[in-house]
């Protein structure tokens, strides 16, 4: 017997197992989809969890930075990769979102499909069911960044530049992370420190933020900014509180959570906004 002929029943009975790729859905049906492997398919997101841009407080020169390079992007215009990077809670994947949900309207064929890192190494069979299609879709990696024995960055490295087919034209890759280099600083040193030729050992790593177009940094909010912030709030749902109450409050939010960001801020305000019997849907 054909010493090919096992081995080719056994690549067919795992083809009848691996479950089939489901077809690209309806497209039209909504503007937000999330990205599952096994089987791989797109899912539709009904409501999508975010709020208004102008809510979006401290971060002007982000906001109107990535909203240029979005809007040209929906009008089929070059555009660049983005990695958002900084500061936690200071409205990275919020801003991603918020910008999304203002250009809709304008701009129909505009959808945002989110993909989980863990899930980076499918992303070349995602880019496939988008490729070549009328609409255009932002592809939103949130939280992302790479540990020692990861090599899930070669995926998306291939697909930012270097890969046979690359990134297609009706794709733009928004990423956020709170580490500009996406990989921890005693990572880099390790390597450095084990390595023949140490510049070369982290060079592909690191190279790979290099493959974002823009770097738009998110840095921690001072107290005016976090005022304003809730502030902003209580006036966009109706939320009645003086100046001072409000002050003496949110202070003494963020003391007891240790931190000052646009994330505490959101806290205090559900917080606030419970307290009045205010609902936020």
């Amino acid at each position: 017997m054909s010493k090919g002929k096992p081995l080719k029943r056994i690549a067919q009975a795992l083809e009848r197992i691996a479950p089939a790729p489901l077809p690209a859905p309806d497209f039209s049906a909504a503007t937000a989809f999330v990205w599952h492997p096994d089987p791989d398919r797109l899912e539709p997101v009904a409501r999508v969890n975010r709020i208004d841009v102008a809510l979006l407080v401290g971060i002007n020169r982000s906001r109107d930075t990535l909203m240029a390079n979005t809007e040209r992007f929906a009008r089929g215009l070059p555009a660049n990769n983005a990695l958002l990077w900084g500061a936690r809670g200071m409205g990275k994947s919020s801003l991603v979102k918020a910008i999304h949900g203002a250009l809709c309207p304008d701009y129909p064929t505009l959808k945002i499909v989110e993909i989980q890192r863990e899930d980076l190494a499918s992303i070349g069979r995602c880019l496939n069911l988008l490729r070549g299609r009328d609409e255009r879709f932002i592809l939103f990696c949130d939280d992302l960044s790479f540990s020692n024995d990861d090599t899930h960055y070669k995926a998306l490295k291939a697909v930012l530049d270097g890969g046979i087919e690359g990134r297609p034209d009706n794709v733009v890759l928004y990423a956020t992370s709170n580490r500009r280099h996406l990989m921890p600083r005693d990572m880099i040193e390790n390597e450095r420190s084990s390595a023949i030729n140490p510049s070369e050992a982290v060079e592909e790593k690191v190279s790979l933020s290099d493959r974002f177009g823009l770097w738009l940094g998110f840095h921690p909010c001072d107290q005016d900014e976090y005022l304003s912030m809730i502030r902003g709030y209580c006036d966009a749902y109706g939320v009645t509180i003086d100046d001072d109450t409000l002050r003496a409050e949110a202070i003494e939010w963020q003391a007891t959570r240790g931190s000052r960001s646009g994330r505490v801020a959101w806290q205090y305000f559900t917080d606030l906004a419970g307290r009045q019997g205010v609902t936020l849907g």
